[in-house]
Parts: C-alpha cells; structure tokens; sequence
C-alpha cells in the first residue's frame, strides 16, 4: 500500500497535475519507490475516489485540460496513520546475489563481465546522489523537514556506497576461483 502514500506525500509537499508527479517521482522519489505513470494515474483516481485527494478547482475550465490535486484533511490523518505505524523490514531480494549462488554449481561464465556493469551503474548512482546532496543539501540547511529529506537521501548514498564496496571485493576474487578463464 506504499504507492499511495508515496503519492500523498508528494501532494502534500505541493499539489500537482498527474504528469508533474510523475515528473517528480522520476526526480525524487522514484529513487526509492518507483512507478509508472499509468499507475500514478490510477492511483490518482481512486484516491480521489476514496476521498483522500480532490481535484483543483480551475479558473477557466477547458476540455482536456491538466487537472491539478491536493490533499484532502482525510489523505492528511491516512498519511499520518500510515508514517506512526509499525512496519516489518521486508526480505532482501536481489537476483545478482541468487545468481552468484547458482554460478557456485553451474559456473561463473559470463558472470564477471556483469559484476563490472554492476559496478558502473552504481558508481554512477551514488555520484549522482553526492551531486543532489552538494546541490540541495549545503551547510546550516537543517531545518527538521530538510533533516529527514536529507536522511531519506543519506540512505541511497550509504546503499550505493555498500553495494561498490561490495563489488569491488567481489571482483577481487573472482581471478582466484578455480576454473575461472583469464579476463
């Protein structure tokens, strides 16, 4: 049920038309909760329907038009529910790591060369992330909302810090597996 308190957030932060969140999840949020933008549409329509979000009013209605949301106070104390309840850490699921498992009976080929584009990717995120904490987060930005943004964002830059540690060590033993060919 994430999904719709993902969007909620967002809307409470500034209401929006369908198309700029989905600009913004593809910013922000989408760095740790991603969704497409048929399903921020739906989303959109039942929480309306539900009576947690509401539709602007427009000053010049017009066919087609984009049609901009906020929340609602019931979206507001959903949300608040939502954030004050407990929540069970969710199972780690990750299919390089079943893959290195399974080389250890079938074999490693193929396997290196894609630790390395591993490797790439997520140096490229967490630069990425170091760029958006230089840009939005300097020195004395820390008001409470700015601190638990900044946490948020904390999180993806230790995430992807572990994950280039991690395989840099992995690729460091791949040279001594037995039958490993050279590279």
């Amino acid at each position: 049920m994430s999904l719709p308190h993902a969007i909620l957030t967002a809307l409470l932060e500034k209401p929006s038309s369908g198309l700029e969140l989905t600009r913004r999840f593809d910013r922000s949020i989408g760095y740790f909760w991603s969704a497409t933008h048929q399903q921020i549409y739906r989303e959109l329509g039942k929480l309306e329907a539900d009576g947690l979000i509401r539709t602007l009013p427009s000053e010049q209605p017009a066919r087609g038009q984009k049609k901009s949301y906020e929340v609602l106070p019931a979206g507001r104390a959903e949300l608040a529910r939502w954030t004050a309840a407990a929540q069970e850490p969710k199972p780690h699921r990750d299919a390089l790591l079943l893959r290195l498992r399974a080389a250890a009976v079938v074999g490693t080929a193929g396997l290196e060369a894609d630790l390395r584009r591993h490797l790439e990717l997520h140096e490229r995120q967490l630069e990425e992330y170091r760029e958006i904490e230089r840009r939005d987060f300097p020195p004395g930005r820390d008001s409470p909302e700015d601190r638990l943004r900044h946490l948020v964002l904390r999180a993806g830059i230790d995430l992807e810090t572990f994950w280039t540690q991690w395989l840099r060590h992995a690729l460091e033993e791949f040279p001594e597996l037995p039958g490993h060919g050279p590279r």
